[in-house]
């Protein structure tokens, strides 16, 4: 057997390229598609991965799969190949997405982490879980359905003074006010480091974390 596998993707000619002993993890941001909805909160799961996406050099061009319900891209870091998806599915339907590509790829639930806004947790921090419930979220409720609840979760506060003024699902799609704004690129950047501890450990700690200084 050659030492690369190649895995080709469903009504494409493009192949993904892995080493045959390569351990694969799978990334996910959560969020929705649509101009209306860039850089608001409950789309601060794609923000984080497009972040993460940008700093690693390792990671390939994003495409859109179109069977995978998604944009794409993998990368390689040391033994472990990390694929990175956004599902175009809309939040509500992220499970649909979620459940393609982990079955194509073979990817259990414990190797996957799962990057979302979680409107009970105040802005400024951050929660990690390896299991658990949706919390409300209905982007992980889906997941949850379809692949069942034993997945790695990065909860991203987002509850602000503000959050209580207005209906829940109108709140998620507001963006994030000036004082919020001067701290985003420290949350992503607690978020990439979290990333990479996932892909190399193989496993997240249960934990709160606070980014504000």
């Amino acid at each position: 057997m050659g030492l690369f596998v190649n895995k080709p993707l469903p009504s494409d000619n493009k192949y993904f390229y892995t080493l045959g002993q390569t351990k694969t993890v799978l990334v996910i941001g959560l969020g929705n598609v649509g101009k209306e909805f860039i850089h608001t909160r409950h789309n601060i799961g794609f923000d984080c991965l497009d972040f993460f996406h940008e700093k690693n050099s390792q990671m390939s061009k994003w495409i859109e799969k179109k069977d995978l319900r998604c944009h794409i891209s993998s990368g390689q870091f040391g033994d472990t190949r990390a694929i990175a998806i956004k599902p175009t599915t809309y939040m509500n339907l992220s499970g649909e997405s979620v459940e393609l590509v982990s079955n194509f790829y073979k990817i259990r639930p414990e190797d996957i982490l799962v990057i979302h806004d979680e409107l009970d947790i105040d802005f400024g921090h951050i929660r990690t879980r390896s299991s658990g419930s949706s919390a409300g979220n209905n982007g992980v409720k889906s997941i949850i359905n379809k692949i069942g609840g034993n997945f790695n979760r990065i909860r991203i506060g987002i509850r602000s003074k503000d959050s209580t003024k207005i209906p829940a699902d109108k709140f998620v799609t507001t963006k994030f006010n000036k004082d919020e704004n001067l701290n985003i690129n420290e949350l992503k950047n607690e978020i990439q480091s979290i990333i990479i501890e996932f892909i190399y450990s193989g496993k997240i700690n249960q934990e709160t974390r606070s980014f504000l200084s």
